[in-house]
């Protein structure tokens, strides 16, 4: 007889522990959970259970898959819940599924094409007799495979933004036949005429050929239609990808609510938030599970996946401070050699290739890949590519010498012990799609990004430790990724282990030579007693460090609520409440640290939505609402570029006038009439000047430094002032209001023959961030730093490590400035200072050259961070 017989009823277990409990006594798995695996189980089953999304942080190596399985079989058995594991890879769901079967968790791998799985394992995920493994994109998808869980488990949450973008990201790319020159002409009056000639150009000039730019969405929006028509039109004729075609799917009728991104190379299409409420397979799970090596905060996690609010189970004790492996960080642009000879870098990368055998190498782009295969692989190496290896890594493990290059591809690959031992990361990895270079590149929205950077360079550099014993080198490459990682408040915010590695890494990368970073490379690689003997410092460092937010984090999380709702009712065209919630965005983004440039675009998108209903009929106040949001973007967006970019045809009829006036040079003027209370009086004036003056032309710091105080006061700056004798403030400090800061790092003392440093410009570079800290606010967009030195060289690796807003002033420079304004200052005092008006006072300071708008650029002719 070949009939099933029943075994009779298995008991449900209390809680995924219990679970875990009857599981070992017969699985191939550890016997007992880790101590914080049971804590996080814990945490869950009690205070999460019924949770509609929450997320667990455990760093690799701490067995996140286990308590990922054990959550989603104990729902299974429980309650009878449909449960599906996402995975980034196919290569990584096979893992998972391996994992999960030593674990004793019934599953099922139903990954590849739809018509080739296994019917019966389908059937054993629907019936929920078994968890479905699965990869992000049978979820996230126009014709989705798995339609159905009742339970999501999504690994890798950290990395999934372009998986759960991709159904509403239309890209298409210059070279497919004519359909990138078909959109361009539909949208030609969203955009600056000066832009679409600039698109349309077979060769443009090299400062454009990167350029992304924003189309107007009050232009998108009036011609949704004929936009559909050509897309449509164009996806018939094979004019574009079929990843575009079935993105087309998902937009028809919401092409008027999305964001339109171009650069000379390709198009992009899509919301600036995934409308992930209004896709049922993803929105109708009662449960989703995001499970992270790194959650980071700032509301990076609710962008990404599109929901409103998601609940947090942290780190778990132990594990605050405790990385997985040991990474030696190698800046070879940093040596005193190869810093001297750039051209040299990439032979000496080619060498400690060719020493190790295998390598794996990072880039944020396919520019940045063919440029690093060209220069730094040794010739005669094989280059493997992502999708060699999408399906087994022994293609590249097997070999001897290989080359793993992988484009914007951070996490997703595994290569434990002697699988790999060398990591390169070149490039940093804010180069994904339109979108994220658009607010990186041309908004200046960093801090928006900085979770999503900072996890890929963790996730990025972890590719080869895979477990606590597990060691790689990795070498970074660079001057925007170096001069990133090298940023103190950057390092704060990482893991403590990374923070400890970077530091210990840069020290011993500055100032070295190329061949002691090889024998140190070789000590880290034979880790052996002498090995281990320096790693104790990385210990050490660690258990001193706390991880710390970054700048701009919470007044970013507290935003992000009324950011997704804001976009779900943009999405439905509900536009009245779209800008309400938008307001509740910028209240949000207002004050404090946080983050303007990224509420400048939400300025924007609030005036266009306000002039968006005033057309419409709307009341009156509206028009002078969309004027006052496209003030407040334009405000918040100084020192930034995008913004006249959009003196599109459409644009033009609701963008109000160009002031007349910079507010820069008001704020200033406003400030000469408040300082000249005391400054001005003929008892103070006179002496003050001839000091400063006399300081400013001589070397000694302390008095130096107080003339910058007072050089400050007379351009209008309120407050100016010194450091306080606290080494690591800015010598002065100058504030503009709301409009700018500029901040000052003085090197009188120097000699004229000796050389700057990459200590003393890393040092520069941390004053805003300093004086932020201070006055408990955020610097105004381009805000700079202003480091006054008679040397005449700068060593190489100074430029390596300078941010962009850091710039080189010259002694002699700074005595014009002083020479203009006390002229000012003095024509003024001959008519009465204290009665003149603020437009009087303008043109006074307008005859001298005396005006922040005459004199700022002077200063900042010269920015240090040059990348060569």
């Amino acid at each position: 007889m070949a009939f099933k017989r029943s075994s009779g009823t298995t008991a449900t277990p209390a809680d995924p522990e219990q679970l875990y409990r009857q599981l070992a006594l017969v699985n191939n798995g550890p016997a007992n959970l880790w101590l914080h695996q049971g804590d996080v189980l814990r945490s869950w089953h009690a205070n999460h259970l019924n949770a509609a999304d929450v997320a667990i942080e455990l760093p690799t190596g701490a067995g996140k898959t286990l308590v990922g399985g054990l959550i989603g079989d104990y729902l299974r058995r429980s309650n009878g819940e449909r449960v599906t594991y996402l995975c980034a890879t196919r290569q990584l769901a096979k893992q998972t599924a391996e994992k999960l079967t030593q674990y004793g968790i019934s599953n099922v791998l139903l990954i590849g094409r739809v018509r080739t799985w296994n019917a019966a394992d389908r059937s054993r995920y629907t019936s929920a007799n078994a968890i479905a493994v699965s990869v992000y994109s049978h979820v996230f998808n126009a014709n989705p495979a798995l339609d159905d869980a009742q339970l999501l488990l999504l690994d890798d949450a950290h990395a999934a933004e372009g998986y759960v973008a991709g159904p509403w990201s239309l890209e298409i790319s210059r070279d497919e036949q004519s359909a990138y020159h078909d959109v361009l002409s539909a949208l030609a009056d969203a955009l600056d005429p000066l832009v679409v000639a600039r698109l349309r150009a077979d060769a443009p000039d090299a400062q454009y050929r990167n350029s992304v730019y924003l189309a107007s969405p009050l232009g998108v929006s009036s011609q949704a239609g004929p936009l559909e028509e050509v897309l449509s039109a164009a996806a018939a004729a094979s004019k574009i990808s079929d990843e575009a075609g079935y993105a087309l799917r998902f937009l028809q009728g919401h092409l008027g609510q999305c964001m339109v991104y171009l650069s000379h190379r390709r198009l992009l299409i899509r919301p600036l938030i995934p409308p992930t409420l209004f896709h049922a397979p993803f929105n109708d799970p009662a449960r989703r599970v995001y499970m992270s090596a790194t959650l980071g905060a700032g509301g990076e996690l609710e962008r990404v996946f599109g929901r409103r609010a998601i609940k947090r189970i942290p780190i778990p004790k132990g594990w605050e401070k405790q990385g997985t492996g040991r990474r030696l960080f190698c800046f070879p642009q940093l040596t005193s050699d190869l810093s001297a000879a750039p051209a040299q870098v990439g032979p000496w990368v080619a060498d400690v290739i060719a020493q190790q055998g295998r390598a794996v190498i990072l880039t944020p782009d396919t520019r940045t890949a063919k440029a690093f295969t060209s220069t730094c692989v040794p010739d005669g190496y094989e280059v493997l590519k992502a999708d060699q290896v999408e399906d087994d890594l022994k293609v590249f493990t097997q070999k001897s010498a290989a080359a793993l290059v992988l484009n914007n591809r951070y996490d997703g690959i595994d290569l434990p012990d002697q699988d790999c031992r060398l990591v390169v990361l070149a490039g940093l990895p804010a180069r994904g799609d339109l979108q994220e270079r658009f607010l990186h590149g041309s908004l200046g929205a960093v801090e928006v990004l900085q979770e999503r950077i900072r996890a890929r360079i963790m996730q990025g550099a972890g590719r080869a430790t895979r477990n606590s014993r597990d060691f790689a080198a990795v070498l970074l490459l660079d001057d925007d990724l170096v001069s990133y990682v090298t940023r103190r408040d950057v390092q704060q915010a990482m893991h403590p282990e990374i923070h400890a590695e970077l530091d210990f890494g840069y020290n011993n990368s500055i100032g070295a030579t190329s061949r002691e970073m090889l024998d140190n490379l070789q000590v880290f690689l034979e880790h052996d007693q002498p090995w281990r003997d320096v790693d104790q410092d990385i210990v050490d460092a660690r258990e001193q460090y706390e991880r710390i937010d970054a700048p701009g984090a919470a007044e970013l999380q507290r935003s992000v609520r009324n950011e997704v709702a804001a976009w779900d009712a943009i999405w439905q065209a509900e536009w009245q409440r779209a800008l309400d919630l938008i307001r509740e965005v910028l209240d949000a983004l207002r004050g404090g640290r946080a983050p303007q440039r990224y509420a400048a675009l939400w300025n924007y998108l609030a005036s266009c939505i306000a002039q968006r209903l005033a057309n419409q009929g709307g009341a009156p106040a509206l028009h002078a609402a969309a004027e006052r949001f496209y003030d407040d973007a334009r405000h918040c967006g100084r020192g930034t570029t995008w913004l006249s970019h959009l003196a599109a045809p459409i644009e033009s009829l609701s963008a109000p006038a160009l002031p007349v006036i910079d507010p820069l040079d008001e704020q200033a003027m406003i400030g000469v009439i408040a300082n000249a209370a005391h400054l001005a009086k003929p008892a103070v004036f006179d002496t003050a000047i001839h000091s400063a003056r006399a300081a400013l032309t001589d070397t000694p710091r302390k008095p130096y430094e107080n003339a910058l105080v007072l050089l400050g006061q007379l351009a209008g700056a309120v407050p100016s002032e010194g450091d306080g004798n606290n080494d690591s403030a800015p010598d002065a400090t100058w504030i503009f209001g709301d409009a700018l800061w500029a901040v000052w790092e003085a090197k009188s003392e120097a000699r004229p023959e000796g050389e700057l440093g990459a200590g003393d410009v890393r040092q520069a570079g941390s004053h805003l961030r300093f004086a932020a800290d201070k006055r408990g606010e955020a610097a105004p967009g381009d805000s700079p730093c202003l480091l006054v030195t008679p040397q005449e060289r700068i060593h190489p690796s100074a430029h390596a490590v300078a941010e962009s807003h850091l710039c080189l002033v010259r002694p002699h420079e700074v005595v014009d400035l002083f020479d203009r304004l006390v002229r000012a200052w003095r024509t003024a005092r001959t008519r009465d200072l204290s009665s003149l008006s603020t437009t009087d006072l303008l043109a006074v300071f307008r005859t001298e050259n005396a005006l922040p708008s005459q004199w700022l650029h002077l200063l900042r002719a010269y920015p240090l961070a040059r990348r060569q």
